[in-house]
């Protein structure tokens, strides 16, 4: 009996449905997958809670995961993600969701719990707040689990801290240590997705801009590189030594973000990490000063500290909210300060999800193989499953490639020969 679902209108699943189909064009590799599993059934019988951003490639991984035989329950993994019409075509096809863009906190964690009530076999995460809320309360529900997968760098992070502190009670997969995933989502797709979202929510010319990217992980080199395609002044703030050397050989200004505050127009966050623009940075930005968020969570921006020091807000259009300082400057914050690429546009192309979600469907299928064989723990995506989805892609683009010969694969594992 197919499980209740949680939406905002069933009546936009019509529209759903057509932007689902609409992406699926562009996933092949994650279709071939979708066939083979509708042969195989290698999830036949496994019940699935999933806490995914509900967007029209997410629908796609979640038909993949039915045809292999599951039973799912997705939920929303950020309160301003959903696409609406997606969530109703899900619930239409059988697909229990629980996803309502714009829901407040109450009501996120209120869904994360309706997945959970399926009992799962296998979790999907995207920011590990499934995984974290079944191990703080839901703990009668983790002998059941055979293992999980979690999409997104940050959490990763979290899921390694609780595998440190030994609270990670099942096997879990970093979809996100994948080169099919950061190479391209996380390059290509940010890159792309959070200038999109930005000039959706402004209209902005980003010629001449002074672009302030915090953070030059892969994330970063994305927005860095993609923000310079389109004219601007490229400044990276960064922490790590390696990361700050590498941005500067890569053609960027970088310099400490208490520097960067005073001249940059648009600040974008992808760090990962809590208060990268802080109070001290919004005291010397200037008037008209642009702030935007593509980590994960919206703690990157200090909003706190940016509503405290406000003499007054308004929202001024659709995902733009107008801070006045004291001083009469005025920084907008875009977005709340969530996700810009899926709260003002539409996410990643669906592309490069193509590949990240192939991992995930894959991961899945690899922990139901190995049920009760992997401790407890954080794996990173076995190789020949990464290499696998690069050579579906490539294929699928059309591209070929050689393969050593019987001589090669000597002469590489052959250390006296030289010559």
């Amino acid at each position: 009996m197919p499980q209740p679902s949680d939406i905002k209108d069933p009546a936009l699943a019509a529209l759903g449905k057509e932007r689902i189909a609409w992406a699926g064009r562009e996933m092949p590799v994650l279709k071939l997958i979708s066939e083979r599993f509708q042969k195989e059934k290698p999830l036949r019988g496994i019940r699935i809670a999933a806490c995914l951003h509900v967007t029209s490639e997410t629908a796609n991984l979640a038909h993949t995961l039915k045809a292999g035989g599951a039973a799912l329950v997705l939920c929303g993994s950020n309160p301003l993600s959903t696409q609406d019409d997606v969530a109703a075509a899900l619930a239409a096809d059988g697909i229990s969701t629980h996803a309502i863009k714009g829901e407040d906190d109450g009501t996120y964690y209120k869904h994360i719990m309706s997945a959970l009530d399926i009992k799962p076999q296998l979790t999907v995460d995207d920011g590990a707040d499934l995984v974290t809320t079944l191990h703080t309360k839901r703990t009668e529900l983790l002998p059941d689990i055979i293992g999980g997968t979690e999409e997104t760098t940050t959490g990763v992070i979290r899921l390694r801290a609780m595998a440190a502190d030994g609270k990670l009670k099942y096997p879990l997969i970093a979809v996100n240590d994948a080169k099919t995933k950061y190479l391209f989502d996380n390059r290509y797709g940010t890159g792309q997705s959070t200038l999109d979202g930005i000039t959706r929510a402004t209209n902005i010319l980003w010629a001449g801009k002074k672009v302030v990217v915090a953070g030059y992980g892969w994330c970063g080199h994305g927005v860095a590189l993609r923000a310079r395609g389109m004219g601007a002044y490229v400044i990276v703030a960064e922490v790590e030594p390696v990361r700050a050397l590498e941005a500067v050989m890569d053609g960027f200004a970088v310099m400490p973000m208490k520097e960067a505050a005073k001249i940059g127009d648009v600040f974008i966050t992808v760090t990962g990490d809590k208060h990268v623009v802080s109070a001290a940075d919004f005291a010397v930005m200037k008037n008209g000063a642009i702030l935007a968020n593509s980590g994960h969570f919206n703690v990157e921006i200090d909003i706190p500290a940016l509503e405290e020091m406000a003499a007054s807000k308004r929202t001024v259009k659709p995902f733009v909210d107008e801070y006045t300082l004291g001083d009469g400057r005025k920084v907008y914050l875009l977005g709340e300060g969530r996700l810009i690429n899926l709260a003002a546009a539409e996410g990643h192309p669906a592309a490069v999800m193509d590949m990240s979600f192939a991992n995930q469907a894959l991961g899945l299928e690899y922990l139901a193989k190995n049920r009760g064989r992997l401790a407890a723990g954080v794996y990173s995506m076995p190789s020949e499953i990464d290499d696998n989805v690069a050579l579906l892609k490539l294929r699928s683009l059309g591209v070929f490639i050689d393969t050593l010969t019987p001589e090669q694969h000597k002469y590489l594992s052959t250390w006296q020969e030289g010559t």
